[in-house]
């Protein structure tokens, strides 16, 4: 059909659709001579689109209604039931020939029992429900009559092809969608393509291309699928996974719809299992897959048990540092200059595929007019921020940072080993990439790091200091949360965790640690080994994570030693001694709060971590304001008595002594 245009292929495939329809109005005019008096059956010889000439071989190969007999494989005499219901739809003079023929004005429609009279090469077989015909939904029976009387109709969908209009079924419509125009892809994806392209071409046609699986950690893989299916020349429409109707009866008439739709638009079927994580939708999702006998490709982390169809697992990986440069550069132009040498911090940073970058870009395009104050990478930075948000947002608890390191009161090697943490993680590309040291392979190049000590020592507020100093979103997820009893779901929500967070390198502060790490001891019985399975394994994704992973903790005895030296920086957060407390106290309060007659040497007679510290200000606080004074030491007395209330403590005058 490439070989013409679309309005010449159109006025053809028309005049080969006349020319069928005119040799089925014979056989009718034949039936009904033989049944009726001949002066009868030539009373109904007006004709329908009468063709100038006999189709051409050229012409039958073309057509819509050539494609579809050779594709579905229809015998004669199935073609001939096809035209005889897609003629009563086009001409009522075939309708009139059918009442004719079988002596009833109101039938005007076939019946089973007038094709199998009417037409020669007619067998009882072609109108089983296992034969094309009515497998693959191009007739309906219609009506409660015994079979051979009821009615006969064409499929909308069929009928509309036959005359040279292709469209997605309506009754896939919203269920599947159709995919985007295919987008540039780095060379380690586009080699991909190549693979996927070669495993699909020189088949037999749609029926035993195997399963393509798109897994991996990598961004693109609906793009990798799109690029290859235009180089085939083939449509690709997606499905979600969570989409996929849980009943039989559902998904089998979903597959024969698909089936009959992949092999009349010659398409392809990407089924989405990203994310997957309901047992049941995976139960449905597999038989769909070995029911469909069409190109199929799977996007998704796990791999299907698939044993009914061929299966070909490629590993989609992250874009290097080269190829994201490329990216950046193509999109950006003649503008890149203007990033300063901060283009190389943007790429070692977030790892995105091209369409994002390109929406990126169109937003900070579109930002210019609006807020021209921050710097060009600025923009660009924070874009690339918010756009991988959307998938962690809904797995864990976004903390915005808002303490700086004048915020923090640690002694000076907790500190230092902070700051440390800090440079790692601005520097790593340098060290990994530039200078090699990634080339050795990418384990143990994540920044674990472990944050021990008691509760309201500052391991949250250490966390959030990092993720202001590193302009960084900050991520809490609570372990005792993703913890499960059921063996492979705290994997399972582990790998969902760090999978949206890669795109952006967003820092992942796991609290309660102690819900998952514990001294390993012997392995009594299964629980023990999986036990000891689920710590590996976020011990292996955070040593492979490119962003920073902190664990904390308020018992580090707890914890077996040799987890802790799979962990790169381990930072002990102690009680706070009274010159500690003192700072913590003279950093307390924001400077614009009214205060009065305050004396931080009796404050840090408190004996309580810095957490405490914060309540009892901010409770004073709100006494204060209450009664609308500054806050005094009376405030802070008691705002103390309350929260040594809370923690079981008593206040002892060697404590509060001589504050008011």
């Amino acid at each position: 059909m490439s070989a013409i245009s679309n309005q010449d292929w159109q006025m053809l495939n028309q005049r080969h659709l006349a020319v069928a329809l005119a040799e089925i109005r014979q056989v009718l005019q034949d039936y009904i001579a033989q049944m009726e008096d001949k002066e009868a059956a030539e009373r109904e010889t007006e004709p329908i689109l009468e063709p100038s000439q006999p189709p051409t071989n050229d012409l039958e190969s073309v057509s819509a209604l050539s494609y579809l007999c050779a594709a579905f494989n229809l015998t004669a005499f199935e073609q001939q039931v096809l035209l005889l219901c897609a003629g009563v739809e086009l001409s009522a003079s075939v309708a009139r020939l059918c009442a004719t023929a079988q002596g009833n004005s109101q039938f005007t429609y076939p019946t089973f029992s007038l094709v199998l009279a009417a037409f020669p090469d007619s067998h009882w077989d072609a109108l089983t429900p296992i034969a094309p015909l009515r497998r693959w939904r191009m007739i309906e029976v219609v009506g409660s009559d015994s079979l051979t009387q009821s009615r006969l109709r064409i499929d909308e969908r069929v009928l509309h092809y036959l005359t040279g209009v292709s469209y997605l079924d309506d009754r896939l419509q919203g269920l599947i969608q159709s995919s985007t125009e295919p987008e540039e892809l780095p060379p380690s994806h586009q080699s991909l393509v190549e693979r996927i392209v070669n495993l699909w071409s020189g088949s037999d046609g749609n029926r035993i291309q195997p399963v393509i699986h798109l897994g991996g950690d990598g961004q693109g893989k609906v793009a990798i699928a799109t690029a290859a299916c235009a180089h085939l020349d083939i449509q690709l429409h997606i499905l979600r996974a969570v989409d996929v109707p849980p009943t039989v009866a559902e998904r089998e008439a979903l597959a024969r719809l698909w089936e009959r739709e992949a092999i009349l638009g010659d398409s392809a079927l990407l089924i989405d299992c990203e994310g997957l994580d309901s047992a049941e939708r995976m139960r449905a999702v597999v038989p769909l897959i070995e029911t469909i006998q069409t190109r199929i490709l799977i996007v998704g982390v796990e791999r299907l048990q698939i044993l009914k169809r061929p299966v070909v697992h490629l590993e989609v990986n992250p874009s290097s540092l080269a190829e994201q440069r490329h990216l950046w550069q193509q999109v950006l132009g003649t503008q890149a200059s203007e990033l300063n040498g901060q283009l190389e911090g943007l790429i070692s940073q977030f790892n995105l595929s091209a369409s994002t970058i390109q929406s990126i870009w169109s937003q900070v395009k579109s930002q210019d007019e609006i807020d021209a104050s921050d710097t060009l990478a600025q923009r660009l930075w924070e874009t690339c921020r918010m756009q991988a948000r959307a998938r962690l947002d809904e797995l864990a608890q976004r903390i915005k940072p808002a303490a700086t390191w004048d915020n923090l009161v640690l002694p000076n090697r907790e500190h230092q080993m902070l700051k440390e943490i800090a440079a790692q993680v601005k520097q790593r590309s340098k060290v990994y990439d530039i200078w090699g040291f990634a080339v050795r392979g990418a384990n143990g190049l994540g920044i674990s790091t472990l944050f021990a000590g008691a509760s309201g020592t500052g391991k949250t507020m250490a966390a959030e200091v990092l993720a202001h100093e590193l302009r960084l979103d900050l991520y809490r997820i609570d372990l005792s949360q993703v913890v499960s009893k059921y063996i492979g779901e705290t994997e399972k929500n582990l790998r969902k965790v760090f999978d949206a967070a890669e795109a952006g390198g967003a820092i992942l502060l796991f609290d309660e640690a102690d819900a998952l790490f514990g001294k390993r001891s012997e392995v009594k019985d299964s629980h023990d080994r999986y036990a000891n399975i689920e710590v590996s394994y976020l011990l292996q994704r955070m040593e492979a994570y490119r962003g920073l992973a902190i664990l904390t903790t308020n018992m580090k005895s707890a914890i077996d030693i040799a987890f802790l030296r799979r962990i790169r920086f381990v930072v002990q957060f102690p009680f706070p001694d009274i010159t500690q407390r003192i700072e913590i106290w003279r950093r307390i309060f924001p400077a614009r709060m009214p205060t009065e007659g305050l004396d931080f040497n009796k404050l840090a007679r408190l004996n309580v971590a810095g957490g405490n510290i914060r309540n009892i200000a901010l409770n004073a606080a709100f006494l204060a304001a209450d009664e609308d004074k500054p806050v005094q030491m009376s405030h802070l007395l008691r705002s103390a008595k309350s929260e040594y209330a809370k923690l079981e403590k008593t206040l002892t005058e060697a404590e509060a002594g001589g504050w008011v």
